[in-house]
């Protein structure tokens, strides 16, 4: 009798509080879809392919990739798509850059990343390269500066299109070494076109990430300048920072993370962020990034959400300085 009156009780409480029945069944029961704002073969894309493979096998379910292309300024239909999803932890966003500036771009911004979303864990981050025409007389950031300085108007700096994360740090970094307004900012609806255009002297400055902009590098056709990150990129030692070559302070990263929509049991997301965080110390995932010029993490969900919440005011902050326009 003891056993049916617990069995009862249970019951009544799966029945009173949906999220004690979703903590109590076994998760994940089925395939976990993550939605990501990007078309398949993206740095982002290839590097959360990396992540749900691992993944996958270690909780014995399919992670789906949902790719949903650039749905509107800053992958806002995709944002929206997962914020209003069941908070059953089955559905889930994979984060860029782009979530933490968006906030600053789109004027009736219909919600709000930190409110409607829990953070689980950041996966990996990674430095920009800022790279140069082989032809330009500059070998460093302060000769790329005194040159801009010196010729108004004859640097033309190219990256990704409007509200890219690559517009925006090429408009920090350009403010951040005094030339944003000797030089021509020009946005392409791709890096890989800015690239086109740089190797044939139109442009004489790329912003890109590491792995976008290497084969170019490599190659000759293009000349490594700085990384924009702390500290130096494993991939190319031998490229300093923006910061040691004498602009203190200044860092600008590019980063994927995971997102649950708000509600969603911590249970779930511990699980999640647990499971990545394993994946993470893989030498499969670390070697991979490690070739891209990436770093893996695998952060907990506080370190991930306090870093979200310092990007956020980072952007809102450097944005109103400019004088981007909000969309």
């Amino acid at each position: 009798m003891g056993n049916r009156l617990m069995m009862a009780a249970i019951a009544m409480m799966a029945l009173c509080n949906p999220g004690f029945a979703q903590s109590a069944e076994q998760y994940p029961s089925k395939p976990i879809r993550v939605v990501i704002a990007q078309v398949p073969g993206g740095t982002a894309d290839t590097v959360l392919r990396m992540y749900a493979h691992r993944m996958g096998e270690m909780l014995g379910q399919t992670i789906v990739v949902d790719n949903r292309g650039a749905s509107g300024v800053g992958g806002l239909t995709a944002l929206q798509l997962v914020a209003n999803a069941n908070p059953d932890g089955y559905t889930l966003l994979l984060a860029v850059p782009s979530l933490t500036f968006t906030p600053a771009l789109v004027k009736d911004m219909p919600l709000d990343v930190e409110k409607d979303f829990i953070p689980i864990t950041l996966l990996n981050r990674e430095s920009y390269l800022v790279a140069v025409n082989p032809g330009l007389t500059a070998n460093t950031v302060k000769e790329f500066a005194a040159l801009a300085k010196a010729k108004p108007g004859f640097i033309n700096a190219g990256s990704g299109n409007f509200g890219s994360g690559t517009h925006l740090v090429t408009m920090q970094f350009l403010d951040a070494v005094g030339v944003r307004e000797h030089t021509t900012f020009v946005p392409y609806k791709g890096v890989a076109l800015a690239f086109v255009d740089a190797m044939a002297g139109r442009v004489q400055a790329t912003v890109s990430s590491i792995v976008s902009a290497w084969p170019h590098v490599k190659s000759g056709k293009m000349r490594a300048l700085a990384v924009t990150g702390a500290r130096r990129s494993e991939g190319l030692p031998d490229t300093p920072t923006v910061a040691e070559q004498g602009f203190a302070g200044f860092e600008a990263t590019a980063w994927n993370g995971l997102l649950a929509p708000a509600k969603t049991p911590s249970s779930r997301i511990d699980k999640i962020g647990t499971t990545a965080a394993q994946a993470a110390q893989s030498p499969e995932i670390r070697d991979k990034l490690r070739v891209m010029g990436s770093e893996a993490v695998g952060s907990t969900p506080a370190e991930f959400k306090r870093m979200i919440g310092v990007e956020v005011l980072r952007w809102r902050q450097l944005v109103k300085k400019l004088g981007i326009a909000s969309q």
